[in-house]
């Protein structure tokens, strides 16, 4: 049987005290742990920044990219190889920033990954400048005149780019952060979530007090997870009350299954014929 401390690894952790990675990654293990996922199972792909670093902390197989580049390279290993179960840990600077054409080319595609966005509403790896998702108006070390660009909304994004499981989480509550990523890894095609975690360092305003303050879960007896319109209407909810847990949820086919030769057999599995393939170029 799988345990959390199965994913422990000796690399010295360098995020800091308080940290809202450090109960994400905390969920992250519970949650792999639950569904009997053994680290040699799993590929973490990550991109540049605090987020990016998880799978440095993490027993398991690992890539690292460059800055937004973990979806492209999460589609690749997908592709080549099915039976993998691939986890992208990003920030918001990383995902929605830099990479946020691959962020709309991983959902158009629908690869069937888990995409865990760890959203700080800062670059903190590089000391506090405004990200995507910075508010209007906020005072950075960078932007000290005030944020000028209205933020990113990536779930209002990605439920009208067409996602298939879209989901908001909180750091600061890892048994319900652990729940979600157990239903994401669970999902055929990509599955975001969007995980609100304070930045004790750079981020003054959105502290784990402030979002306590707000986030509230999604009340699973009244909200129909296959209704668009309502997960969009709870995807524009921001402010005094943010909701948590799944806002959109429906069967999808993912990438590999929509492509011919892909359908039965990965790319590794493939028959190789290099007189054929030379002759196919």
């Amino acid at each position: 049987m799988v345990e959390p401390k199965d994913y422990d690894n000796d690399f010295e952790n360098k995020w800091c005290p308080g940290c809202g990675n450090f109960l994400i990654q905390k969920a992250m293990k519970q949650a792999f742990a639950d569904l009997d996922i053994p680290p040699e199972k799993i590929l973490f792909v990550s991109g540049i920044g605090q987020a990016g670093k998880t799978p440095h902390f993490m027993n398991g197989n690992m890539i690292h990219c460059l800055h937004g580049r973990a979806l492209p390279v999460a589609t690749g290993a997908k592709i080549a190889n099915h039976d993998l179960n691939i986890v992208v840990n990003s920030g918001d600077g990383d995902c929605y920033g830099e990479g946020g054409n691959h962020f709309l080319a991983a959902i158009r595609r629908n690869i069937d990954i888990t995409l865990m966005v760890h959203n700080n509403q800062v670059y903190g790896l590089t000391k506090g400048q405004a990200s995507p998702t910075s508010a209007l108006g906020m005072v950075t070390k960078i932007q000290k005149s005030g944020v000028t660009s209205s933020p990113f909304n990536p779930l209002a994004i990605a439920l009208a780019a067409g996602a298939g499981f879209v989901a908001r989480g909180f750091s600061g509550e890892p048994e319900k952060l652990t729940g979600l990523i157990k239903q994401a890894m669970n999902y055929r095609g990509l599955a975001l979530i969007d995980i609100l975690q304070p930045c004790v360092s750079f981020n003054k305003i959105n502290t784990n007090q402030w979002y306590k303050d707000r986030v509230y879960d999604i009340d699973t007896t009244a909200h129909d997870v296959s209704d668009l319109a309502a997960a969009i209407g709870l995807s524009l909810e921001w402010g005094e009350k943010i909701p948590t847990g799944v806002l959109y949820e429906k069967e999808t086919v993912p990438f590999h299954k929509r492509i011919g030769v892909l359908q039965d057999k990965s790319l590794i599995s493939q028959p190789f014929d290099g007189k054929k393939t030379a002759a196919a170029f």
